[in-house]
């Protein structure tokens, strides 16, 4: 049984997020709401272009690719889809699934050629009226891979005119009523106005309708706190960890209560010594630690939690706790990623503050062709060294295209981060 879908929408106006398609006032940056749907245990973004002219249609694009690239939510793109060309423009920005208009006469076409296109499992039809199902019921089924019913008055019925799955819009929080509704083999999920309120507490959502029988997507452990190894004190230590950069941000602790609702909220909760009595990382400061995943040691007497941090972690400010040196050896770095951020970081600081005699930043004066030429005399450079048996050469000639493209890179305004999010999502 596949688990039910909790479906967030972003409205994109001039590449900005607005509430809804009539109230464009209020614009908040897409990439901060899509990642706070991410972080609060949302299954899927669904995200609308609003624009009214190529260029806006362009930059909204742009909006969703950004998206795409910092979370790890999977997205459905959808509005201005006229022609295939668009159907493309969203898939290659990076989103699952693509929906189409069901009240548009294009459509009808359109879903024939996208689907023998690009597959049937990207296509999607929001629909308003039964009206569409009819006039395409010979070959909708082989077609189209989800249904998305934005008015709930098509439901009653529904079933006896198709098969295909469905996502139903729902703006009044009703538990019972969700309930219901997700209790249907048909209906796949729910999307609606209280589900794109971001005060929604999703996870608590999802662990209601776990405890009466849906299946969610949630967390479920695969130890309990009867596996573990408390101290005298009855406490587990936790080491908490960025999810993404691998750094240590503090050590707290958990009891049995606070683990378990961690779990369930899917926001780090631990035991204060201090206070004896549970807190929630970020109530007050609003810097909330969003679980990643939690994982035992070999000896179930520590736990490491891989986190999103928002904010900073430490209660003085820094991004860490862990930041008042005792000893320190120099040392190589062999981090791959480490080593480019810290030579990027150099290359930067070249560009901000110029020093007499550098080559760098005599790149830089020369402008944006010389260094254009440059990066092209390297890449010429790693082709005949890689003719030679020995890779010295090559190994040699690849870190001068490197340090040349990171120059580029710099000036262009594109960091590591930029391409290893674009790389992940290939």
């Amino acid at each position: 049984m596949e688990h039910k879908n909790i479906v967030a929408t972003i409205y994109i106006k001039d590449g900005m997020a607005v509430k809804s398609p009539t109230e464009l006032e209020n614009k908040k940056d897409v990439l901060e709401l899509a990642s706070v749907y991410d972080d609060s245990g949302i299954d899927k973004i669904i995200c609308y272009d609003l624009s009214s002219t190529d260029e806006e249609h362009e930059k909204n694009i742009l909006a969703i690719r950004e998206i795409n690239r910092n979370v790890q939510v999977k997205t459905a793109g959808g509005g201005n889809i006229k022609r295939l060309e668009d159907v493309k423009k969203l898939l290659y920005a990076g989103c699952i699934e693509v929906i189409l208009n069901g009240s548009k006469p294009e459509t009808i076409d359109l879903i024939k050629e996208a689907s023998a296109r690009f597959g049937a499992n990207k296509m999607l039809v929001s629909l308003s009226t039964v009206d569409f199902l009819f006039k395409t019921k010979d070959f909708l089924q082989d077609n189209v891979h989800e249904l998305l019913i934005m008015n709930t008055t098509l439901l009653e019925g529904l079933e006896n005119i198709t098969s295909i799955p469905y996502i139903v819009q729902v703006d009044n929080n009703d538990f019972s009523y969700v309930e219901k509704l997700l209790k249907s083999d048909q209906i796949r999920g729910i999307s609606g106005a209280f589900i794109n309120d971001t005060d929604t507490d999703i996870m608590q959502l999802k662990s209601e309708l776990s405890d009466s029988g849906i299946k969610m997507d949630n967390f479920e452990p695969k130890l309990s706190w009867s596996d573990l190894k408390p101290n005298s004190d009855g406490l587990v230590p936790v080491v908490v960890q960025d999810f993404q950069t691998g750094e240590v941000l503090m050590l707290a602790y958990m009891n049995e209560e606070s683990l378990n609702s961690t779990i369930r909220t899917g926001k780090m909760t631990y035991y204060s010594r201090s206070r004896k009595a549970l807190w929630v990382k970020g109530e007050t400061s609003g810097h909330t630690q969003y679980v990643k995943s939690l994982t035992a040691d070999c000896d179930f007497d520590t736990i490491l939690a891989k986190v999103s941090q928002v904010g900073v972690a430490c209660h003085t400010g820094a991004p860490s706790c862990f930041f008042n040196e005792i000893v320190k050896k120099e040392y190589v770095e062999r981090n791959p990623l480490k080593v480019f951020e810290d030579v990027y970081a150099i290359i930067l600081d070249r560009k901000k503050n110029p020093k007499e005699g550098s080559y760098t930043n005599y790149l830089f004066d020369k402008g944006l062709d010389k260094i254009l030429k440059k990066v092209g005399e390297e890449a010429t450079e790693i082709v005949i060294a890689a003719k030679n048996p020995d890779p010295e050469e090559t190994k040699y000639e690849i870190s001068d295209f490197l340090y040349h493209m990171m120059v580029l890179m710099a000036e262009k305004g594109v960091t590591w981060e930029d391409i290893t999010s674009e790389l992940a999502q290939r």
